[in-house]
């Protein structure tokens, strides 16, 4: 689907379906809404999907790849290089996120939108990494609108294998940098305050990204009323796919989960080109870096998990699925209360 196409897909969720989904946690011998966000990611699915018999055991991690022109700048500990080497351990169940995936059943189907060399996975390149935005735009308007398609032809590819949830992940040397750049933008607030270490810096580094940053800003100026522009300007192909993954997901009425930072960052942007998709995303956690409270308070999400993680690739997301197998588990497997001999609770004022 094209991206205009899709947006115009974008519904708002199914009160009923929702509805359905309290009344049958309301039923159940347990006191009301005492599993709290457990019960409100199971109404929410419900009013995704559009029926209250909701499931959520086919699940796939996404994790878009592709490099950034601005490590030139020394903005990070290591090389691009590093980018190629952990999209290719996603497939051998080497990389961190890869394991986790065993860990709580869930399939992963890393994709190259952008990575500086030629890699084994799915390919959807549009470039050989972005462009030095501190010298020039990071892409092309029409490369940015491609990166956000390819996420949302990657939505419906998921859609079409059977998986009902997605999980949102990335890989890209010098993406805090880029998805910093572009919460700063669309938040309008100082870069400063949406910048962190990423994958350890030092203070000289963190000195060395924030004014990188400041450059790029200072240098193309992007239109912060225009999603497409700030993401081809400072952001990056991964950023790009990803919030076209919160749009496809949306449109094809999947639930998508926000990991960290750059997950939440292409989040905004999605949102920003489309409110209506913030009620398709789930919050997983919090993350450590300075924006993670931020991006989520702008998404008008609070995360069940506070873990201080901040690895990316979409590990915080992953956790959030025993959360919601143990909030599924009870939600279908409970008996009412009059199976218990018991009287429901009530609704007080």
């Amino acid at each position: 689907m094209k991206l205009q196409e899709t947006i115009e897909k974008i519904r708002p969720l199914d009160e009923n379906a929702m509805e359905c989904a309290r009344k049958h946690w309301d039923s159940i011998a347990h006191p009301l809404h005492s599993l709290g966000k457990l019960e409100d990611m199971v109404v929410q699915i419900a009013g995704i999907t559009g029926t209250s018999k909701v499931q959520a055991h086919k699940r796939v991690l996404v994790p878009m790849c592709a490099d950034n022109g601005v490590v030139e700048e020394g903005v990070t500990q290591t090389g691009q290089e590093i980018t190629a080497l952990v999209a290719e351990n996603f497939l051998c169940t080497k990389a961190a996120s890869s394991i986790m995936c065993k860990s709580v059943k869930c399939d992963i189907f890393p994709v190259d939108v952008g990575i500086a060399t030629d890699v084994s996975i799915l390919n959807r390149k549009i470039a050989y990494g972005t462009k030095n935005m501190t010298k020039e735009p990071a892409m092309t308007r029409e490369q940015a609108i491609q990166a956000v398609e390819t996420g949302i032809e990657v939505a419906q590819m998921m859609k079409e294998k059977g998986y009902q949830i997605i999980a949102t992940g990335e890989m890209g040397i010098g993406n805090t940098t880029t998805s910093s750049a572009v919460a700063a933008v669309l938040l309008q607030l100082p870069v400063e305050k949406m910048t962190g270490r990423g994958a350890g810096l030092s203070t000289e580094g963190l000195n060395r990204k924030i004014q990188a940053i400041k450059k790029a800003l200072d240098l193309h100026k992007p239109n912060q009323e225009d999603p497409i522009d700030v993401l081809a300007k400072v952001g990056g192909f991964d950023l790009a796919a990803i919030a076209g993954l919160f749009l496809g997901g949306a449109a094809l009425k999947m639930p998508v989960v926000i990991d960290g930072v750059i997950s939440a960052t292409g989040a905004l942007a999605a949102a920003a080109l489309c409110p209506l998709c913030k009620d398709y995303m789930l919050a997983s956690h919090v993350s450590k870096e300075p924006a993670g409270t931020l991006l989520l308070e702008a998404l008008g999400k609070e995360a069940p998990l506070h873990c201080d993680m901040c690895l990316g690739e979409g590990t915080g997301a992953l956790n959030l699925f025993p959360l919601l197998d143990t909030g599924l588990a009870v939600y279908h497997g409970m008996g009412d209360f009059g199976n218990w001999g018991m009287d429901a609770y009530e609704h007080l004022q």
